[in-house]
């Protein structure tokens, strides 16, 4: 019997060993398979859920539409909002998903109903797919198939557990086909009724809801009453549920439906299309203000239809806010929609020739340095540096005018001889310094034609460059201190204002700034106009600049709130009669100026100033020769205090009728007076005395003196020293005669004229002479009739 037991435990046992070492078996094998589920399950998702390129969309800093670009698959799908209107979502809840709230992603009371009808009809009548389902056939874009159906299934549960019931309709209305080429409701507001999504009214919501049923009804051609029908069915659920009262429903049903597209906003189209091409596929909010913008157009389209009675067909702007370092307004050109005349190049980012625009930098530059005084007389009578003979716009002369109408006026020559103390090494680095981004040549080959227009720059260069000038008298003002301040945006984002490291060496001190604007408020040429004459003109310092050939016409204006720049001319570089900055750009610039609030000028930053006493006359250092009585009391920048002194008062002996220089030792009974005298060079004095009608020419020597002074007598005005000169051949193919030209302090001493040695004749009065030099080196004398004698070598090719 124990046998027996023993026996039979041992069997039991070992069955039991069996069965177990199966179970086990089992139980390795089941326990990471369900692993292997639930990961899967887990992380069967995709994410992002949709891989689909989106359009571009650009708003204002009110989210305002300005334009959008359209996605690089051709379809018009915006990219996701934050949150749908809530008239879409109990529309599209009540026509697809009444149970959407209640469930997990599958309805399984809809699933047993599609199987039931399927069945009995004996093909697929109903799909039971949930929103979430249809969300997860949206991103998967597979054919439908019983198969699919189960992933979608699965793949719904899963989006349910991972995101929210508002996020799923985000999702589901955001990418849902809204017929043609047209994805979304956001897009679809737009292109069927005009508007932001967030406005829909309960019609065109119940539209937008009923038609990723069947996108093809959304033909303006045809289906229109299928449409209708469907969406007037809608209407009715939501009155029989009482979500619409009577008289809603009454208005809805009555509303009909689009006619045709509507086409999407074109409200600063270049902005928008660089926005494109720089962060395409985004909701970008730019820094543009909608309503300011569209002011600023409407001024460039009606300045553009006059200039185009001229053959000016393009005109760019940009507006600044200098608190902000933000664009206010970015109009790259006129007329984009047209495609004509080039109207799509971005002329803001396009290289143009600079004209005259790039003085005041240096004007700022050097009154920085004090090696300028902001009314120090220059030089302006006619020049030939190495072959270089700048001309004044007008084409005269005014022999010397001090820096600050230079300045004002924009000439030319002033601006050269400065540039040439100054250096052009020097001064170009400083405008890369400054941000101009086109200086792709060296300073060597610019020369002095860098500051006449000889550079090409862009106007968001030239005009950022003004900003920063007025970002910094302002900070100073403010703080008394620098600041790096970053480039400006277009782009809104809260840090645009935010200030940099202190800045120890800026590039432009606050006093020098300030004294360039005060000298900018004045300018008032013959052929501008005179902002004080215009009463409802902000005042503004604004600057002009005319290309070579009259292909481009700039001006930007500065105020302590705004920078405003435009350009004005053809896209194609085509020059037209009549096109200067002044008469083009100036006068846009200046209704840009009207459209924009006006704003307090500048506070002088005496604490970056010094006050000198100059003299009245010359501008420069009073010196002990300047007559009390001829001199102001002026602000400076520091380094004025180191600027030249006075060198054209001199101390001169005068008989007592001042009609005569005299010494003591031969004054006789004429008497002598000691006083001091305002002298010019002769060159300069030439062209002076004819603006300046005032002013005294030194007298002679009394006959009874002889002349011993360190006052030169005479100056060539033509030929230039080293000149070479091409003389052009007449109609008998003989050379044309060259006409030298002297200027004399006495015009009536007589003056005799020797070329190479060989005498060829004498003047008076007027000091002009005519000759036709043979082919090679020439050297010019002349001596007067005191002996005073001067020289000058030219070439002739």
């Amino acid at each position: 019997m124990m046998r027996q037991f023993l026996q039979s435990t041992k069997i039991f046992f070992l069955r039991q060993w069996k069965r177990y070492k199966k179970a086990k078996i089992k139980y390795r094998i089941g326990i990471p398979a369900c692993l292997i589920i639930l990961i899967w399950y887990i992380f069967c998702l995709p994410s992002p859920l949709f891989h689909v390129p989106y359009s571009t969309v650009v708003s204002d800093r009110h989210e305002e539409l300005l334009g959008a670009r359209i996605a690089n698959d051709q379809q018009w799908r915006f990219p996701m909002s934050d949150s749908i209107p809530d008239k879409y979502k109990t529309c599209l809840i009540e026509f697809e998903d009444r149970h959407f709230n209640r469930h997990w992603g599958v309805n399984p009371l809809a699933l047993a109903r599609a199987i039931k009808q399927n069945i009995s009809s004996g093909r697929i009548v109903s799909g039971a797919s949930t929103i979430t389902m249809q969300t997860i056939r949206l991103s998967r874009k597979e054919n439908r198939t019983f198969g699919e159906k189960f992933i979608e299934m699965i793949l719904a549960t899963r989006l349910e557990f991972s995101h929210s019931k508002d996020e799923i309709l985000n999702l589901y209305a955001s990418h849902a086909p809204m017929g043609g080429n047209v994805v979304g409701i956001e897009a679809a507001s737009w292109r069927y009724f005009g508007h932001q999504a967030a406005t829909l009214s309960w019609a065109e919501a119940a539209t937008l809801a009923v038609l990723p049923n069947s996108p093809t009804l959304m033909h303006f051609g045809k289906n229109r009453d299928k449409l209708l029908t469907k969406r007037n069915r809608l209407l009715e659920l939501l009155y029989q549920r009482e979500i619409l009262d009577k008289v809603d429903y009454e208005l809805a049903v009555a509303e009909p439906l689009p006619f045709q597209p509507h086409p999407l906003p074109q409200i600063a189209p270049h902005l928008v299309t660089r926005l494109y091409r720089e962060q395409g596929g985004k909701h970008i909010t730019a820094t543009i203000d909608k309503s300011q913008q569209e002011r600023i157009e409407s001024v460039l389209s009606r300045w553009n239809a006059e200039f185009s009675q001229n053959g000016i067909k393009n005109i760019a702007a940009v507006v600044f806010d200098v608190q902000k370092n933000e664009v206010v307004a970015y109009c790259g050109n006129v007329d984009f929609e047209k495609n004509t005349s080039a109207n799509q190049v971005d002329v803001i980012q396009a290289p143009r020739s600079t004209g005259s625009i790039l003085k005041p930098f240096l004007y700022c530059a050097m009154l920085q340095e004090g090696e300028l005084l902001p009314d120090q007389l220059l030089p302006d009578v006619p020049i030939n540096l190495n072959g270089f003979a700048p001309k004044n716009f007008s084409l005269q002369y005014d022999g010397a005018t001090h820096a600050s109408e230079a300045l004002a006026r924009s000439l030319n020559v002033p601006f050269v001889v400065s540039l040439r103390k100054y250096s052009v090494p020097k001064f170009y680095n400083l405008l890369k310094r400054a941000g101009m981004t086109t200086l792709n040549r060296t300073a060597d080959n610019y020369g002095l034609s860098l500051i006449l227009g000889g550079a090409e720059g862009r106007l968001w260069d030239i005009s950022t460059m003004y900003l920063q000038m007025a970002q910094q008298l302002n900070m100073f003002n403010e703080e008394g201190r620098y600041y790096n301040m970053k480039q400006p945006s277009y782009i809104l984002s809260d840090g645009n204002n935010e200030k940099g490291d202190r800045n120890r060496t800026p590039l432009f001190s606050a006093g020098a700034i300030w004294q360039t604007f005060e000298a900018l408020t004045n300018v008032n040429r013959p052929e501008e106009i005179d902002w004080r004459s215009i009463p409802s003109i902000q005042k503004i310092a604004w600057k002009t600049g005319t290309s070579f050939g009259f292909r481009d016409g700039w001006a930007v204006g500065i105020s302590p709130k705004y920078v405003v720049g435009v350009w004005v001319g053809n896209s194609d570089g085509e020059g037209r009669p009549g096109l200067t900055g002044a008469r083009t750009a100036g006068m846009v610039m200046f209704d840009i100026f009207n459209a924009l609030p006006k704003s307090r000028w500048f506070a002088r930053p005496e604490s970056d100033l010094v006050r000198v006493e100059v003299c009245h006359e010359s501008g420069c250092l009073k010196s002990m020769n300047c007559p009390d009585t001829e001199t102001d009391t002026v602000w400076v920048s520091k380094k004025g205090l180191n600027g030249a002194v006075c060198p054209y008062h001199k101390r001169v002996h005068l008989s007592e009728d001042m009609k005569y220089q005299v010494y003591d030792e031969c004054a006789g009974k004429r008497g002598i007076i000691h006083t001091s005298w305002f002298i010019l060079p002769p060159s300069w004095e030439w062209y002076y005395k004819e603006q300046h009608p005032a002013y005294r020419s030194l007298p002679p020597y009394s006959p009874e003196c002889r002349e011993d002074s360190d006052i030169r007598l005479m100056e060539f005005i033509y030929p230039f020293p080293n000149a070479i000169i091409s003389l052009p051949k007449q109609l008998d193919g003989t050379l044309g005669q060259l006409v030298f030209e002297l200027a004399h302090r006495s015009p009536q001493n007589r003056v005799f004229w020797h070329l190479d040695g060989q005498y060829i004749g004498e003047t008076k009065g007027f000091h002009k002479m005519e000759y036709s030099p043979a082919k090679g080196e020439h050297h010019l004398i002349t001596v007067d009739e005191t002996g005073e004698s001067i020289s000058v070598k030219f070439s002739i090719k």
